[in-house]
């Protein structure tokens, strides 16, 4: 059993989505149990195979059977199955603790979705979770497999669920941004196919293996080749536009701002980050590292530079924000800038390549952490924009618990995941020589800490009473019973459904930063060569 683990982490959720289909219309009651089971399926399986990992070293799976070297039917009789052929699942430490972090932010968010869903339209509820279980395995399968070409197709059932579960906002705005999203994601998708495609051209392979082989290949100039180099560009482009890498990050906060809390909670943790894991899979497992750093040095070099403008742009944007899911959107923008920048920065010993890779396991639970915050507010006070926070510290200490943890790391203080990330990221800069990027870290920590210290005030002493007016809120947010301040505490804090998954998040936020050094130990046997 054991040995169909990989597999198992993609068809169960795969599987859940389709007995929601049949049967959660009928029955609304069976969709949360269906969900869970199948997460947790998922979950069981990514820790069996990540064990597996450690202690034995990757682990592949070959779907149908497909291993290189085994016979196949054929109609002259059995024929050798080739390199290349078939559809290769793999997982080794660098994508194993990301499938894991996609298992276990999977399963928080669903808990937080109870009673979220069918509060305002019970005949979505099945929808949701169907599209929910779908974009859960677009998620493990774009992380697992080592197909270029399968890849393209899991990104597009990412993108597809993802466009609908924006669209499912009550307002006119999310359908709107929805729509823009689906232009950019097209965009996107349809550079890195033609970069696939050129790139099948000249290797006559869709294994990522395999095509690093051929480009490697002392017997050819395969690898110095003109369409070679424009697929590597085609991608990285189609590549940036998903993970919405500035300039090209425009479709994103209105995205992930106007959609409902239940979709932004599981879109804003993974969907970019999961998009700078598939650069840096392309980097290291299609490409290499001497084609990238040693072959074409003054590409590392631009997009850095990139990266400095993306961190200090995002930074800039998020510090001009009033509503508060709108501000955290910006900061993605910037924390994109993070970890583009680190991968690209080819220090000898990549610690920018290893902070990157942390970085996006840390990102991924802090933005959790903040989203379902921002939730809760915009639930449970009303609140939706950061005046609104007035006194919240009195009205809800709990979950502005949360929030203070989730702020803390993305300031970057010990002993939080967001300290020990940058850590490593300024020191793959100080020894690339690239100083921009470390600056630029510097002052985007700094912006934090004004962004964040700026609630921290207006929550504890209160905001100026002209500031607490239009309390605007998205309606499928809203809370009859918000705005009664006569409210017990037990009532105006929120539920447990809620801070199960929030102080679960907080707790592997401190877990991540205690643990550091083992985590990235354990990702540097993929990235080290």
């Amino acid at each position: 059993m054991s040995d169909q683990f990989p597999i198992l982490i993609v068809l169960a959720p795969l599987f859940g989505a389709v007995i929601i289909g049949l049967v959660g219309s009928r029955d609304h009651r069976v969709c949360m149990p269906v969900v869970l089971v199948a997460l947790f399926t998922s979950l069981s399986a990514v820790i069996g195979t990540l064990t597996q990992v450690l202690e034995t070293g990757p682990v592949d799976y070959f779907v149908g059977g497909w291993e290189p070297g085994k016979m196949a039917p054929g109609i002259h009789g059995p024929v050798e199955i080739a390199k290349g052929f078939g559809i290769q699942l793999r997982v080794d430490t660098l994508n194993g603790f990301l499938l894991l972090a996609i298992a276990i932010v999977s399963i928080f968010v669903s808990i937080f979705s109870i009673r979220r869903v069918n509060q305002k339209a019970a005949s979505k509820t099945p929808q949701f979770y169907t599209l929910y279980l779908l974009l859960c395995v677009g998620l493990f399968g774009m992380t697992i497999t080592g197909d270029a070409f399968n890849l393209f197709v899991l990104v597009e059932v990412t993108s597809l669920t993802s466009y609908a579960l924006i669209a499912m906002g009550s307002k006119r705005r999310g359908t709107m941004a929805a729509f823009n999203y689906i232009l950019m994601g097209t965009v996107g998708a349809s550079f890195y196919l033609l970069g696939v495609g050129y790139l099948y051209l000249q290797t006559g392979s869709l294994n990522m293996a395999h095509i690093q082989e051929v480009l490697a290949a002392n017997d050819f100039e395969i690898g110095r080749s003109k369409p070679v180099m424009v697929a590597f560009i085609l991608i990285m482009v189609g590549i940036w536009i998903k993970m919405a890498f500035f300039p090209l990050y425009g479709w994103l906060p209105n995205a992930y701002s106007y959609c409902p809390s239940t979709s932004s909670c599981i879109l804003a943790p993974l969907m970019t980050k999961i998009s700078v894991y598939i650069m840096i899979r392309v980097m290291l497992s299609v490409f290499g590292w001497e084609w990238i750093f040693v072959d074409h040095v003054g590409w590392s070099d631009a997009v850095v530079i990139l990266a400095v403008i993306a961190i200090l742009a995002g930074s800039t944007l998020a510090l001009a924000q009033r509503e508060l899911k709108k501000m955290l959107c910006y900061l993605i923008v910037a924390e994109v800038g993070y970890m583009v920048g680190g991968a690209w920065l080819g220090d000898p010993e990549r610690w920018g390549m290893s902070g990157a890779a942390y970085h996006i396991l840390a990102d991924a639970f802090m933005t959790l952490c903040l989203f379902l915050c921002a939730g809760i507010f915009a639930k449970k006070a009303n609140a939706t924009r950061i005046e609104h926070l007035s006194g919240m510290f009195k009205k809800m200490p709990l979950t502005m618990t949360g929030f203070v943890v989730g702020a803390l790391a993305m300031i970057g203080i010990p002993p939080t995941c967001g300290f020990f990330s940058k850590f490593y990221l300024i020191r793959g800069g100080i020894e690339g020589g690239h100083w921009e990027f470390v600056i630029a870290l510097i002052i985007s920590s700094l912006v934090n800490v004004v962004l964040f210290f700026r609630i921290f005030e207006i929550a504890f002493f209160g905001a100026k009473p002209a500031e607490g007016h239009d309390h605007a809120h998205h309606d499928d947010e809203k809370d009859d019973h918000s705005t009664n301040d006569e409210l017990t505490l037990l009532e105006r804090e929120a539920p447990l459904r809620s801070l199960i998954p929030l102080f679960g998040t907080t707790a592997i936020i401190i877990l991540l930063g205690v643990y550091n050094g083992q985590i990235v130990e354990w990702i540097r046997l993929t990235i080290k060569p």
